[in-house]
């Protein structure tokens, strides 16, 4: 095992070895530069934020747009849907009529018939 390898090793297992080189490797300047510049990448800025803002408000103000059509032609489908259920009403309706009619002339056609026989009027 190689010098780097025990070093390594030994930073692995102690926890106060490595708080220890993290104070010295901070508390020198050019080193604390190199770590804060490698992390600001990483970090989001108030530029970043209002960009992303400003699109999520974009995307919002479209699916809003988008709910809007959608109620828009779902009120049509319901007038729709009103209209074609008043047609068929009519249509059951006339139906219902007719059925009765029909109804009615069978059983006068056939029942009165057998009534004035049976009474001796035929």
């Amino acid at each position: 095992m190689s010098l780097a390898e025990k070093l390594i090793k030994e930073f692995e297992e102690n926890v106060k070895l490595r708080k220890r080189l993290a104070e010295l490797l901070v508390s020198e300047p050019d080193v604390r530069l190199v770590l804060i510049n490698a992390v600001i990448a990483d970090v989001a800025m108030k530029k970043d934020l209002s960009e992303l803002r400003n699109e999520l408000k974009s995307e919002i103000n479209g699916l809003r747009g988008e709910i809007n059509g959608l109620r828009r032609e779902i009120n049509g489908l319901r007038s729709e849907l009103k209209s074609e259920i008043s047609e068929l009403r009519r249509e059951v309706h006339s139906n219902f009529r007719w059925t009765v009619g029909l109804i009615v002339t069978v059983w006068g056609a056939t029942v009165i018939p057998i009534l004035l026989k049976l009474t001796g009027a035929i």
